[in-house]
């Protein structure tokens, strides 16, 4: 990876440590804001409860009284006696001249108290709490009147030291700065193994590299020409690849099939799972047209949900290529044939001109021309939608060739649509006409023959084909329309024609039905809503 990119350890911990840190910090200085605040309503009510006390005090009183009518008495000893059980600075009584009557320091015993704060209480009887300057520093000072018969004789002052505040707030900051120390060293090292465990769990790889993995991982089972289904504990797809996808729900894109129970797309591999518990076993199963060898593999990984992984291979004779080759054999042979069968024509013709006979040969050049001068006339003139036409011509030529009379009533009429839709009926028409080629000239007991009605003059577009051949197999007359269902003898080939007729009828919310009538003859009906068909 590219040295100025930033993995994802060292991003989440960045991040992680940046939160943590702004947390303590906000947290740290709320603390310090509430705990300071806290001490502070807390000194300043006990020093206004204490100064109220004194006030009451029978020995402070007397004292204070004495000192008012000229006979000065210090209540020092006394006082400081009092202040040793408390955590105040200092406590001083004064007289209502504000002469003290105590003090912490002897030698400022008699002196005036220092300070106009005091004076609202020797004026006004008032209880309150200053900050302010006096002879020991900067205090908060609680002052509370000493009153006898409703007069304010005296006050006392109860002193709480900034500094004293300040180191003994430092005392709970320091204890709090441990704590709050302690939590963030294990935030740190909670995150340090959270990300740890993050890696591991992702394979060491970072972000990108797990991108890139997946891509490949979703090119490789897409070109893997064997069919990979995996499936957790509970039988639910996790992962298929485009040709398993294509085999067992060939009109779903093979991402929806994530997550859906394996029975609902196939109850053979369900069963198979199911009997083959937690063993590696190779089974064969059919699946619609297909037979494929089934390899089941159990998944054991400790550290996820385990499942199984099946790999499915096509069984086949021939390989795809020797059927190519087959098939284009067949068809060169076909080709030479129908050559044959010109020359033959074009030798007749020859000859006939040759010996002079020109009507004769005329007459010959009409007759073969006149069966497909009759297609083309109706074609022309019933059916303007030029695809479909030429699908048509395609199939009567064919008939021609295998002696299969082919009709197409004179009453048919289809106009032109759009491509996407010409296309879907001309797969439809075309795989219902070559059913029923193939039923036609498998029936001894009739002439082979197919007709053929086409119709859109109405609201509906209703297609009709009819042959002559033994009818569909009762055996199979459930399901003729499911894919790989088929009453020709190599099925593995066949079975996908009427599934596919069956798949574009519901995409336009149309009707398929067929039906064995009373002259022998099967007929397949379609009806298709003609607003379906419009952009």
């Amino acid at each position: 990876m590219n040295a100025n990119t930033m993995t994802l350890k060292s991003y989440l911990t960045a991040i992680i440590l940046f939160t943590i840190t702004l947390i303590i910090a906000v947290s740290g200085g709320l603390m310090v804001f509430v705990t300071k605040q806290t001490y502070l309503d807390g000194v300043s009510q006990r020093g206004i409860e204490l100064a109220k006390v004194l006030a009451n005090d029978g020995h402070v009183i007397q004292a204070t009284q004495r000192s008012n009518q000229g006979t000065f008495e210090s209540i020092r000893d006394y006082i400081e006696t009092i202040r040793s059980k408390t955590d105040a600075s200092y406590i001083v009584v004064t007289n209502k001249n504000g002469i003290r009557l105590s003090h912490p320091e002897q030698e400022r015993v008699g002196e005036t108290f220092i300070g106009e704060d005091i004076q609202a209480t020797l004026k006004q009887g008032l209880t309150r709490t200053t900050v302010a300057t006096g002879s020991l520093g900067s205090a908060i000072r609680n002052f509370a009147p000493i009153q006898m018969n409703d007069q304010v004789i005296g006050a006392v002052s109860i002193g709480y030291l900034n500094q004293s505040i300040t180191d003994l707030l430092f005392n709970y900051y320091l204890e709090a700065i441990l704590w709050l120390g302690f939590i963030y060293i294990s935030a740190i090292v909670l995150t340090l193994s959270l990300l740890s465990k993050l890696k591991r769990t992702f394979l060491e790889y970072e972000p990108e590299e797990i991108v890139q993995r997946f891509k490949e991982h979703s090119l490789l089972l897409g070109s893997i020409r064997e069919g990979i289904i995996a499936i957790d504990r509970q039988h639910k797809i996790t992962a298929i690849n485009d040709a398993a996808s294509y085999w067992l729900a060939p009109d779903q894109d093979h991402e929806k099939l994530i997550g859906l129970p394996l029975e609902e797309l196939s109850q053979g591999l369900s069963l198979l799972i199911v009997d083959s518990l937690s063993n590696r076993n190779k089974h064969s199963i059919t699946l619609g047209r297909h037979d494929f060898a089934a390899s089941l593999y159990p998944l054991n990984d400790q550290s996820t949900d385990s499942g199984y992984l099946i790999v499915l291979n096509h069984e086949q004779d021939m390989s795809e290529l020797e059927q190519e080759l087959a098939r284009t054999t067949a068809y060169a042979h076909q080709l030479r044939a129908k050559t044959h069968e010109h020359n033959n024509k074009l030798n007749v013709i020859s000859g006939l001109l040759q010996a002079g006979k020109t009507q004769a040969a005329i007459d010959y050049l009409q007759q073969e021309s006149d069966l497909h001068q009759n297609m083309l006339g109706a074609l022309v003139k019933s059916i303007e939608n030029s695809p479909v036409a030429g699908m048509l011509l395609s199939k009567y030529n064919y008939a021609s060739e295998h002696q299969i009379a082919f009709t197409l009533d004179e009453d048919s009429q289809l106009k032109n649509y759009d491509q996407s839709v010409n296309d879907d009926l001309i797969s439809l028409i075309g795989n219902l006409l070559e059913n029923a080629f193939y039923a036609a000239q498998n029936n001894p007991n009739a002439q082979a023959s197919t007709d053929v009605f086409i119709s859109d003059r109405t609201n509906f577009l209703m297609i009709t084909v009819e042959d002559s051949g033994l009818g569909v197999d009762e055996k199979i007359a459930q399901r003729i329309f499911d894919l790989g269902i088929s009453s020709k003898p190599d099925s593995s080939q066949h079975g996908v024609g009427l599934y596919l007729v069956s798949r574009i009828v519901k995409r336009y919310n149309g009707s398929l039905d067929w039906e064995r009538s009373d002259a022998n003859t099967t007929v397949f009906s379609v009806y298709l809503d003609k607003r379906e068909l419009e952009p």
